[in-house]
């Protein structure tokens, strides 16, 4: 017949593998909604309020079996964020706001199509000149971008 602290045992490494599996469970319910990098994936389950050895189960086993992958996440929202009108500068701070790595980071931003080349166009779609520049500002593209933009000058703001 098994002692209290036997029983005890057991019933913790229950609760410790209980919580492992809804962490995973949880982490992949995130990810089916929406990929995210690996640092707001393990905010998302520290707010639910795992621990920290469940959250890292479920994020190394989810980035050993590819469904969590830095790389992919910020190739992918650097794509999407550069097709909806913003600028590298926006872009890098937004995957650096969401933890990934500054060198992950300037490889998805070389991946895309020359800031440049996007500035000219989604300037001509809202009508180029200084509003389209203004536009473009807040959108975090470049000086040089702002100034192709506006044919090589910079304006004085009236």
């Amino acid at each position: 017949m098994p002692s209290g602290g036997d029983e005890r045992d057991a019933a913790l490494g229950d609760a410790v593998l209980v919580e492992r599996d809804a962490a995973l469970e949880r982490a992949i319910r995130a990810l089916a909604r929406r990929d995210h990098s690996t640092e707001s994936l393990r905010a998302k389950l520290e707010r639910w309020g795992l621990s920290a050895q469940a959250r890292e189960d479920a994020v190394e086993t989810l980035a050993r079996v590819g469904y969590l992958d830095d790389r992919r996440f910020a190739r992918d929202r650097a794509a999407h964020l550069a097709a909806r009108g913003y600028g590298d500068e926006w872009i890098r701070a937004d995957l650096g706001a969401q933890g990934v790595a500054a060198e992950t980071v300037e490889g998805a931003l070389a991946a895309l199509e020359a800031e440049h080349e996007r500035g000219l166009r989604e300037a001509a779609k809202h009508g180029g000149g200084l509003r389209a520049a203004r536009l473009l500002e807040r959108r975090g593209f470049s000086m040089d971008t702002l100034e192709g933009v506006l044919g090589g000058t910079v304006a004085e703001d009236p």
